[in-house]
């Protein structure tokens, strides 16, 4: 054992704590940062598309792309360079991409703006991470609490994002700037509050405490990297259920969520679409202690299967809720929260599910994945409500759902009967 590392015990719980405290500090600001930009971006894509919703949701995808694309490469800087780098570096383009994408809503060109929104990916690439960070120092038993832990917090950021807009809208016409702009400049500077949170405080490196930083390990072209991570997925049923859970959860969660507010501005609720969204975001990351609590006590492969009828629950309610503003906040509630389950228990189920030499990389491997579907979901959305309507998105969430549920359920089966066997001999 290294001179860095510290075995589970008093100074461990002591340095988990403030790892806790210290991504819980970080996440506020990041979580606005994103929420923000999030209320806004489909609304200012499609000015700038001069009214179009085919290509709205370019900015959303883009931004989900970003994060995909850093996912891997991001996670073999972390095995070398430490989580805190990591997560410096991936605030720190967030608050570069934010300031292009907005540069690119001013000057009205469209293909600066996405190019932003790209780059700004690196923010929700560090708020993703984040979770992982919680889990490197817990125990096993606990990873679940400890990702939660840290997801919950983001509430606060992720509520007041959306609820800054208004004001941050004002700023931009203050500054005599198109008020859809001003968001994203302040999306730049709480990113870069983020970015400095993580550096005077995310100390000792928690991958340098457990073992798991290796300044020498061998740079792998990130294809391959994906490659033997999914081979490691794979090989593990419950690890593919995790990726599963993860990837369907943010797959529903995007699509139906970035067309959300060009729903409502089509039907003169656009003043509302901020607030449905900060709604939303609430049952995304309020409840997430319990949630945590609930993946332990209950499972984590039962808690999927929960994540599951929620989110088709969510999906349902917006579809059946027509043109009342009470039953679209309502919807997009639930859908929140079946998300908050899906991601809570697929992350604690991969990450227990493979071995520890892998885990860094496997877990980048999933955010890839994970942000890789939720881009397309985003991009697809637009041209799915242009051609079939608001309604489709939601049908096809609902299936997804339906296909997350049976897929959980299967898997319980198997390891009910495995355990059956076990007994019986």
């Amino acid at each position: 054992m290294s001179s860095a590392q510290v075995a589970p015990g008093p100074e461990r719980e002591a340095l988990q704590r403030r790892t806790l405290n210290t991504l819980r500090m970080a996440q506020v600001p990041g979580q606005a940062s994103v929420a923000g930009v999030v209320a806004v971006v489909a609304l200012l894509g499609k000015e700038l598309l001069d009214g179009s919703d085919r290509l709205a949701g370019t900015g959303s995808a883009a931004f989900t792309l970003g994060s995909a694309l850093m996912a891997v490469p991001l996670a073999a800087f972390m095995r070398r360079r430490g989580r805190r780098p990591g997560l410096m570096l991936a605030f720190g383009l967030g608050s570069f991409g934010a300031a292009i994408a907005g540069t690119g809503g001013e000057i009205g060109v469209f293909a600066v703006f996405v190019v932003g929104m790209a780059i700004y990916g690196g923010a929700q690439a560090a708020t993703l991470q984040g979770r992982y960070v919680a889990a490197d120092l817990a125990e096993p038993a606990h990873r679940a609490k400890a990702i939660a832990a840290v997801v919950w917090v983001g509430t606060l950021g992720a509520v007041f994002g959306p609820l800054l807009t208004p004001w941050e809208k004002r700023l931009g016409r203050a500054m005599g700037l198109n008020p859809l702009v001003g968001p994203f400049l302040c999306a730049s500077l709480m990113s870069l509050i983020a970015m400095t949170v993580i550096w005077v405080r995310l100390r000792p490196d928690p991958l340098a405490v457990t073992g798991e930083l290796d300044p020498h390990a061998e740079r792998i072209h990130p294809l391959q990297q994906v490659k033997v991570s999914v081979a490691v997925i794979r090989g593990s049923g419950l690890a593919t259920l995790g990726l599963t859970a993860m990837v369907i959860s943010q797959v529903a969660m995007v699509a139906v969520m970035t067309m959300t507010p060009p729903h409502m501005k089509d039907h003169a609720q656009g003043d509302l679409s901020a607030y449905v969204i900060a709604v939303h975001i609430v049952g995304m990351y309020a409840f997430a202690p319990f949630v945590g609590r609930f993946v332990e006590r209950f499972g984590q492969v039962r808690s999927v299967m929960i994540g599951a009828v929620v989110l088709a629950a969510g999906t349902v309610v917006t579809v059946v809720a027509g043109y009342v503003p009470a039953l679209i906040f309502f919807g997009l509630f639930l859908l929140g929260v079946g998300w908050n389950i899906g991601l809570i228990a697929g992350s604690s189920i991969l990450t227990n599910a493979v071995p520890s030499h892998a885990r860094v990389e496997v877990q980048g491997t999933a955010d890839l994945a994970m942000s890789f579907c939720g881009g397309v979901a985003a991009f697809s959305s637009g041209f799915i409500k242009q051609e079939w309507g608001y309604h489709m998105l939601a049908n096809t969430a609902t299936l997804l759902a339906g296909v997350l549920l049976v897929t959980a359920y299967t898997r319980s089966l198997r390891l009910s009967a495995r355990a059956a066997s076990s007994t019986g001999r």
